[in-house]
Parts: structure tokens; C-alpha cells; sequence
């Protein structure tokens, strides 16, 4: 892989260092290549000076070698390495600071809690689709949360506040022990030191709220581990792994299903003040993002505004690195749209519905260039796995599941083929595949699709069969695959 296709961001955190390598793919998109990340606690290493201690030191410049090596060849223009809270707060920051430059082979930047903020916000925001809604953004990372209310890929408003997982697990658990009175003091105090944000992040000024980074990513993987949903967090969830620490009683007798290693010793301080914040600000319930900071710095370097329709860029990126032929596709989304407007029924003649077909047609040849054979169940793990930030969950699994059903036996989809959501745009979408199988717009003159109930009926002009023989035999295959469902296809060929 070409060195100078590739972005890196270093992000010396106060818990973990992390780095991570992005390849500019298709239409300016940024896809990840490789992501390192090392637990440090640089964060616990501050002395009563605010000094950072040799200890301390040590393992972040052993750290940075590290990274150093791994990006050797990288230009300058290629590398942002970013340094947060516990850098902002150690004295002898320029002494680490020098030092790790060196190691690393690239400046390192101690940013502004404003910057961080922004940095976080751009980074949460490539991660999820675009939309028109007004976001807040809270990240509580080892020593300073930020809040960030947004839109679209902008920040809007910023705040940083000292105060995070390592720095408030130090303060209130320092001995470890998991108390009642240790948490409400904990909670208090982080409520305290929040308090600016109540009046500065009004529940009128934003429409959505996320999490992201170290934090809500715990706290996700233990409400995951104990069958809860873990992509909402809610006070109540929040309760509840809150009580479970309680009953742990000490932190080295706290064994959280979910919880990682690195972990276990700043979770209380995390969960705390993740409980104080939302409940300053009333939030209801916080979705986990992915983005987080250093995606943030790589879509900065890359210095280019998502594009403004991201889907129509990433299903075009899509043709391009899985060599889709394009004008077969666009002829098939066409052919089954129109088939589909013919049958669809209030129940399944949303948008979404329209978009999934559009979507699905468009791509349905995408895992030809891995295999022929089984090609549509190679498509289906692509659409089901590239770019998460393009398509809602559910959209991305009506997509792949069209694409999985486009060819084939029908039974793969049993479970879902009563839907007529599903049944429907499938139908379209197979009838499109068939009648388009030359590779030239078909002739669809006189050609009718009509429903009744579960019934469809597809009825063609006189000679039609005699002019199409192949189209008519793949049309009588289709109508057998669909006599083994709940729906029926019903051949008027003449």
C-alpha cells in the first residue's frame, strides 16, 4: 500500500495512547487500516506538583518508539499526533514533549480543550449519517469531559471540563473501595464542577445526544455482556452497573461481565461522572457513537468536507473498488422500481422501503469480483459491513438482506419474507434481475405487474414469450422459487 494514501492520528490520552491509520479511499473516504492503542495512565502519573513523574514519562516515550516505528515513511502532512488534559496540566509538559517528538518522528501538539472538543465532535460526526438534527456530544475520557452540541460535521458549541474517568477514580476510589457514600460524593462533586454546562446545553438546544470514547465504550460492553441493549445508555442502566460495583465493594473483587482489564480501575470514576452529566442536563438517554478524537484529526488532515450526498458517493465508491458494472445496475434499479411502485401497499411504501430497493439494485452485483458463485451472499456481508456511518441499522439490514435474497433460493430469507417490506421490493428487485439478464434495457412495453393480497400477477403482450424465450424461461423459474412462500407469483406470458 502506497505510503501516500495513507493519514495517521496519535492520541496521547490521559488513561491510553492510541494510533490510528486510515487509507484515503474512494471519494475522499477515510477507511480504517490499522488501529493501535496501549493503556499508559499517564493521567495517575502527575505528582502533587502537577508534574508528570520520570515513571510516567517512561512509559509514554516507550510508548510513542512504538508508534515511531510503525510510521516510519509517513510526510509530515500525513501525521497529527494530538496531547489532551494530562499534558495541558503537567508543568514539565515541554520536557515530555520534546522527547516524545523525537521518538515518534512528528511534533506533538498539546491542544486547547476547545480544540479537543471540536476534534471530537468532527470525529463522532464522520461517524454517523447525515442528518439535519442537532447533536450533543459528551466525552468523558481519562481527565476532562467534553460537551458539544453540533451539526452536520460542525461544532457549533464547545466546552472542556477537568474532570474524567482516571482523575475522579483517583480522587474518590483511590483506595479502591466501591461505597455508597463514595459515590454520592463522587457525583456531587462532578455535578459541581459541571454545573456551567446546565444552563449552556439547554434540552431546547438540541434534538439527539451521543457518547463516545473510552467511557461510554465500557459502560456499552458491560450492558452488552449482561444482555441489555448496550447502543443506549440510559440513568437506569447506568444504575444498575452502579449497584453492581457496590456490591462488589472494592475494585479488586470487581469482576463486571463486558468489563475489559484496563478498565476496571477507572470505571467508577467514569460512571460517575458519566451519572452526574446526565443528569444535569436531563438526558433521557445517550446513543454510543464510534467517533472519537483521533478520527476527528484524520478528517482533518484529509482537509475535505464530507461530500453532500454521502450515500449517493459511498454506493458509487462501492461500484468503483468492487468493479460493479454501472449502467447494468442503474438499468436494474430502474426496471425494479418501477415494478415495485406497480405492487407496493401502505405497509410497505415508505421511503425507506423505496431506498433499500434503490440501494440494494444499485449494488447487487458488488461481490462479483470476490467469487461468481454465491456471489449475491458476498454482496450482502459487504453492504452489511462497509462504511456504518452511511445507512441506519435498519436500512443497512433491509439492503443486505435484498441483496442476499436477489438471486437463489428464497428460503435464506424464511424469517423475514412475511414482511411485505421485504417480499415486495424483493419481488421487483428479482423480476428487474431476470428481465434485464442481456445486459440491455428490456422491452417493457405492455408488460403489467399487479397484486391481490399475497397474489402477484405479472401478464406480458401477445408474442412477447415468442420475441424473449430466455426471458420467459427465467420468469417460469422465478414464479416456482416464489409457489415455496407465502406469496405467489402468477405468469400470464403470452
Amino acid at each position: 500500500m502506497a505510503p501516500e494514501s495513507l493519514l495517521a492520528a496519535v492520541d496521547l490520552g490521559s488513561n491510553s495512547f492510541r494510533l490510528e491509520i486510515g487509507r484515503i479511499g474512494s471519494h475522499l473516504r477515510i477507511e480504517r487500516v490499522e488501529y493501535l492503542k496501549e493503556t499508559v495512565r499517564q493521567g495517575n502519573g502527575l505528582n502533587g506538583r502537577q508534574e508528570l513523574t520520570r515513571e510516567a514519562m517512561e512509559r509514554g516515550w516507550e510508548c510513542l518508539a512504538r508508534f515511531g516505528e510503525r510510521l516510519t515513511g509517513f510526510a509530515g502532512g500525513q501525521v497529527r499526533a494530538v496531547a489532551t488534559q494530562t499534558l495541558r496540566e503537567a508543568r514539565n509538559r515541554a520536557e515530555f514533549v520534546e522527547r516524545g517528538s523525537e521518538l515518534l518522528g512528528f511534533p506533538i501538539e498539546v491542544i486547547s480543550g476547545e480544540e479537543e472538543a471540536r476534534l471530537i465532535y468532527r470525529g463522532v460526526a464522520s461517524s454517523l449519517t447525515p442528518s439535519q438534527q442537532r447533536r450533543l456530544v459528551i466525552d468523558i475520557g481519562g481527565r476532562s469531559t467534553e460537551v458539544i452540541i453540533g451539526q452536520q460535521s460542525q461544532a457549533q458549541q464547545v466546552a472542556s471540563f477537568p474532570i474524567g474517568s482516571v482523575s475522579w477514580s483517583a480522587q474518590f476510589f483511590g483506595d479502591g473501595v466501591l461505597s455508597k457514600s463514595a459515590f454520592a460524593t463522587a457525583i456531587s462533586a462532578a455535578k459541581q464542577r459541571l454545573a456551567p454546562a446546565r444552563g449552556a446545553y439547554p434540552g431546547t438546544a438540541w434534538d439527539c445526544a451521543y457518547a463516545s470514547s473510552g467511557t461510554a465504550n465500557a459502560v456499552a460492553d458491560a450492558l452488552s455482556a449482561q444482555g441489555l441493549d448496550g447502543h443506549l445508555i440510559t440513568p437506569a442502566k447506568l444504575r444498575k452497573l452502579h449497584g453492581q460495583l457496590l456490591e462488589a465493594g472494592h475494585v479488586d473483587k470487581l469482576r463486571l461481565p463486558g468489563l475489559k482489564e484496563d478498565r476496571r480501575p477507572v470505571v467508577a470514576g467514569g460512571i460517575s461522572v458519566m451519572l452526574a452529566v446526565m443528569e444535569l442536563l436531563e438526558v433521557a438517554e445517550l446513543e454510543v457513537a464510534q467517533g472519537a478524537l483521533r478520527q476527528g484529526a484524520l478528517h482533518d488532515l484529509l482537509d475535505h468536507e464530507p461530500p453532500a450526498d454521502k450515500e449517493a458517493a459511498e454506493v458509487l465508491a462501492l461500484q468503483q473498488d468492487f468493479g460493479v458494472d454501472q449502467e447494468q445496475a442503474a438499468r436494474v434499479s430502474r426496471v425494479a422500481s418501477g415494478l415495485w411502485r406497480s405492487i407496493r401497499s401502505a405497509a410497505a411504501g415508505g421511503a425507506d422501503t423505496a431506498q433499500a430497493l434503490h440501494t440494494a439494485a444499485l449494488l447487487h452485483e458488488v461481490g462479483m469480483r470476490i467469487a461468481l458463485g454465491d456471489y449475491h451472499r458476498h454482496g450482502a456481508y459487504i453492504t452489511e459491513h462497509c462504511s456504518l456511518a452511511t445507512w441506519e441499522p435498519m436500512l443497512r439490514q433491509r439492503i443486505s438482506q435484498l441483496v442476499l435474497g436477489h438471486q437463489g433460493k428464497l428460503r435464506k430469507l424464511d424469517t423475514f419474507i412475511e414482511e411485505p417490506d421485504l417480499a415486495l421490493p424483493l419481488m421487483a428487485l428479482r423480476l428487474a434481475v431476470q428481465l434485464c439478464h442481456a445486459r440491455r434495457d428490456p422491452q417493457l412495453d405492455g408488460i403489467a405487474l399487479e397484486r391481490s393480497g399475497a397474489e402477484c400477477r405479472f401478464s406480458t403482450p401477445s408474442g412477447w414469450s415468442h420475441a424473449y424465450p430466455q426471458s420467459a424461461r427465467l420468469l417460469e423459474l422465478e414464479a416456482a422459487a416464489w409457489s415455496k412462500t407465502p406469496w405467489s407469483l402468477k405468469l400470464q406470458l403470452r
